[in-house]
């Protein structure tokens, strides 16, 4: 099966993996196996990217024959990707997560978002965080972006 990182980017990637890794985290990829045509290729591309770090770890799961693991990682899209740290055989969700492959411009920001998780921190301003933390009633945050 022909790779779809090319070896120049697999090379950059692996160093910064390697110089700003802290913690394991887990790539849990769900997907489906009828009517997912885009779940092939997103597999493909976690698996080469979970072997360029003995810190990143993949886990597949079906939406169809696994609903409760979706349900509890709130997925509801495939392919969909959580990112999740690995303390054992733990995992805590922070909350991030792609839907779709994670290909072009959002390739940059998986691997800023296995940095960010692998060490645990958001990186957010004490100021920023008291407002999170002040806010009661439930909010549903969505980023979407597209390459123009």
């Amino acid at each position: 099966m022909k790779k779809l990182l090319p070896d120049q980017v697999s090379t950059q990637v692996k160093q910064i993996l390697a110089a700003q890794l802290v913690q394991p985290v887990a790539l849990l990829f769900f997907g489906r196996q009828e009517d997912c045509p885009l779940c092939g290729e997103t597999r493909q591309l976690l698996q080469e990217v979970a072997e360029l770090s003995d810190k990143l770890s993949l886990r597949e799961y079906d939406l169809d024959a696994d609903p409760e693991t979706a349900q509890k990682y709130r997925v509801n899209k495939a392919p969909g990707i959580v990112l999740a740290g690995r303390d054992g055989d733990s995992l805590v969700d922070y909350g991030i997560k792609f839907a779709g492959v994670p290909s072009g411009y959002e390739f940059s920001s998986l691997i800023n978002d296995l940095v960010l998780v692998s060490g645990r921190d958001s990186k957010l301003q004490a100021a920023t965080r008291q407002a999170l933390h002040d806010i009661t009633t439930p909010v549903l945050l969505q980023v979407f972006t597209t390459p123009t």
